[in-house]
């Protein structure tokens, strides 16, 4: 005999989700067995027919095709075979079809040997905040030392009306009447190979296994609310772009009380126009006049922290050496010492000559230079 889930919640089949809800709501603090005269096969009856038509896929799928029959199903497939499975002539004949709707064949296997492992996994962070990631751009400078970066963040924040709980303050947060403070029930799936039990989020409690008696007026029962919050990140020296730096529990806040989220921040470093960063070591070009490549003599060449390097050249020097400058890079991240600093030497060649330089150069070619 086949289960009028309409009549079983007392609705009719046009009945909105809201009125399923109340329905259901209603009939089920009347029959919990945990209440006096409660009925526990009509309760299990009730939040049956609740999960199928409190969901939309499933309502759409059960009044399109009935309920499956209940008893031995034809050609020994057991309990539960759907005799809507049959498209066109007959067993085996042509157009045949077996319909899972939802249930898939991965989901059926599942349920065979994973069931338990599916059940524990549904009870961890149901209420957990969603992890933030944001990205912040720094100078190449600033990566010469530890600083805060001060950052807004529009994220779910604590309701501060109820701290959280999602319940009025002064009432009560009460174990959830449909799951009986588990978070989940059991969903009754029947198939070709026989009835099989997988577990669910609770509809009415959304897996957590309490429910406040009177919801927040702020939050709505959720125990979050959008807001903005101001942060001062603190970004160690040595970071480069491309790193994240992870903050725990600065994301979002967790529904009533959950656990909050994580706070992800990616760094970008700028690009310099004078210095080139590879790793902890840090690259330079600079022009020299041809007489001190040749004569060699002293440079003055910039610094990451703004202070002036003096640079020893020696005569003789061609164009692309480079020289390096040990402990004048970037600070390692594990903070111990210092990348170098690189420096390229490119002799120039002077495009417009003075008349005097002329006559010089003109002395020099007669040397042989």
């Amino acid at each position: 005999m086949t289960k009028d889930y309409y009549q079983i919640l007392g609705i009719e089949r046009g009945a909105s989700q809201e009125e399923v809800k109340k329905a259901y709501r209603r009939l089920a603090h009347k029959y919990h067995p945990d209440k006096k005269g409660g009925d526990e096969k009509k309760f299990k009856e009730i939040s049956e027919a609740y999960q199928i038509l409190n969901d939309k896929g499933k309502r759409e799928q059960y009044d399109r095709f009935g309920h499956v029959f209940e008893g031995q199903g034809p050609a020994g497939f057991g309990e539960g075979f759907d005799s809507s499975a049959f498209q066109g002539a007959g067993f085996g004949g042509q157009g045949f079809n077996f319909d899972f709707g939802s249930f898939g064949m991965e989901d059926l296997f599942d349920q065979f040997f994973n069931s338990g492992d599916n059940r524990e996994k549904g009870k961890k962070n149901i209420n957990r905040g969603r992890d933030i990631e944001v990205e912040i751009k720094i100078d190449l400078k600033d990566t010469l030392q530890s600083f805060e970066k001060k950052i807004n963040l529009a994220k779910k924040i604590v309701c501060s009306r109820c701290a959280g709980l999602g319940g009025e303050p002064g009432t009560k947060i009460k174990e959830c009447f449909s799951c009986r403070g588990e978070g989940q029930v059991q969903q009754i799936k029947r198939t070709i190979f026989g009835t099989i039990g997988h577990y669910v989020l609770c509809p009415e409690c959304k897996g957590e296994g309490k429910i406040p008696e009177n919801a927040c007026n702020v939050c709505k029962g959720e125990g979050r609310i959008a807001g903005e919050e101001q942060m001062e990140i603190p970004v160690p020296a040595g970071v480069d772009s491309g790193q994240v730096l992870k903050f725990v529990g600065q994301g979002e806040a967790g529904k009533r009380g959950g656990k909050k989220g994580n706070l992800y921040v990616r760094i970008f470093v700028l690009p310099n126009s004078v210095f080139q960063r590879k790793g902890d070591d840090i690259y330079l070009a600079i022009p020299i006049s041809f007489s001190i490549a040749a004569l060699g003599g002293e440079l003055e060449i910039p610094g990451l922290e703004g202070k002036k390097i003096l640079l020893k050249i020696p005569n003789g020097t061609e164009s692309g050496k480079i020289f390096k400058i040990s402990d004048k890079g970037i600070p390692r991240f594990s903070g111990w010492g210092r990348g170098n600093m690189y420096v390229e030497l490119l002799v120039q060649t002077p495009k417009k000559l003075s008349k005097k330089q002329k006559e010089l150069l003109e002395k020099l070619r007669e040397e042989g230079l």
